[in-house]
């Protein structure tokens, strides 16, 4: 058949971006789809009133290690390389000072059994103490470092990112998702708000039908979420079912974020954290005036991002300036008002936050990374055995995925002659 690209890339996120950029020079012609109506999938940087701020990934984990990190600065992004204020509870507001340093501590005792001991049943909550003071905030975290409660998170795929992170954490001051957004080669062949209905493998490539058409590629690289690769919205070849079962034990977790703006001065000093309730699963946790913006961001997982999902923003930002209140006192009411919000999980191409392995799940990391008959190709955080749940991880394996593609390819000419069209 006639092509209309060597290889298309199905998603414009990291994992996408990655592709394209490992493809660069090749002499392949490249072609990105991208349902949404933007580049950066769950790297999302918005501004309004002047004020920037990252619906989505906002931090450069393992920041030492992390290629965009480089990427950044080869192209003039700054990087802001002080320390998150995550590791204190601002003037101890909430509880008094032993009990947060007993929370704290409970945490990293229930991290080492998970390391040293781990559980039979794979399962994260049985590392917990039977019974234990400090399960409720040992459940908020889970919700934002996972996106669920621990009884439903492999213990073995949680201490592969634990023990892979250099736990450095920097942040790119114009946005994580301005950098992802623009570095997309500037000559990709790019099709926004062009969403892939179906997959078909033929004799000598790929099709892919879409509401303007079908694309049809050698090979394609696929870097949709978990959520899009397990659902119906895309009818994929039945040999893939293995892939898409691997992708059911991958889910998607809860995770949303809340942005406030700060009018006027308030008692918030920038670059402070508090959490909301050191007793509560489904509390958010509050970045005050991150870069010294006059916004305070308050990140939920789990139980709290379900909450806010079933209930609506409405809801969600005045639970959230209720824990501020509870705080701060209650005449922060009165500088408090609502600025933007994430949805992640009601957007249909994508479907939460970001992956985690159920209970005895950890190696369907790689069992959804292998290639399909050497013309389907996957990437996307989800695929990372160890950086999952990150920028970088998906970048890393959109260049994999290339490499992988490119190297079938080499093994099998093209059989339309003149080749692609680009």
């Amino acid at each position: 058949m006639a092509y209309d690209a060597d290889i298309a890339i199905i998603g414009a996120g990291a994992a996408g971006v990655g592709a394209a950029r490992r493809l660069v020079g090749t002499g392949l012609s490249v072609l990105v789809l991208e349902a949404l109506p933007r580049v950066g999938g769950r790297a999302w940087t918005r501004e309004a009133a002047g004020i920037a701020v990252d619906l989505g990934c906002g931090w450069l984990h393992s920041a030492d290690r992390n290629p965009w990190c480089g990427i950044a600065e080869e192209v003039g992004f700054a990087i802001d390389r002080s320390e998150p204020g995550w590791g204190a509870q601002y003037g101890d507001l909430g509880a008094p000072a032993e009990q947060w340093r007993a929370a704290r501590q409970a945490f990293d005792d229930w991290s080492e059994r998970l390391a040293a001991e781990p559980p039979a049943s794979d399962r994260a909550s049985d590392a917990l103490e039977p019974g234990g003071r400090w399960t409720a905030y040992l459940e908020a975290l889970s919700g934002y470092i996972s996106g669920d409660e621990l009884e439903r998170i492999s213990a073995r795929d949680y201490v592969a990112y634990s023990e892979a992170s250099t736990y450095r954490n920097w942040r790119v001051r114009a946005g994580y998702g301005t950098l992802i957004a623009s570095s997309l080669p500037a000559d990709t062949s790019l099709r926004l708000a062009t969403p892939v209905e179906a997959v078909t493998l033929k004799a000598d490539g790929v099709a892919l039908a879409t509401p303007a058409g079908t694309v049809r590629c050698r090979a394609a690289i696929v870097t949709a979420s978990t959520h899009v690769l397990a659902g119906e919205s895309i009818r994929w070849p039945a040999g893939l079912d293995p892939w898409r079962e691997a992708a059911t034990r991958l889910p998607l977790g809860r995770n949303e974020k809340l942005f406030l703006e700060i009018v006027g001065t308030g008692p918030f000093e920038p670059e402070t954290h508090v959490l909301g309730a050191i007793d509560d699963p489904a509390t958010g946790a509050y970045y005050i005036r991150p870069l010294g913006r006059p916004v305070i961001e308050c990140f939920l997982g789990g139980a709290g991002a379900r909450a806010a999902e079933a209930e609506g923003h409405e809801a969600a930002y005045a639970r959230a300036i209720d824990e501020l209140a509870g705080l701060f006192g209650a005449s922060v009411r009165g500088c408090l008002r609502p600025f933007m919000a994430s949805d992640w999980a009601a957007t249909p191409t994508i479907g939460g936050g970001y992956s985690y392995a159920r209970p005895g799940c950890a190696p369907s990391r790689l069992a959804l990374a292998r290639p399909f008959e050497d013309r389907l190709f996957f990437a996307g955080e989800a695929t990372h055995p160890t950086d999952f749940s990150t920028a970088h991880g998906a970048y890393e394996t959109g260049m994999r995925a290339a490499g992988e593609a490119m190297a079938a390819l080499t093994l099998r000419p093209s059989r339309a002659g003149a080749g692609a069209k680009g």
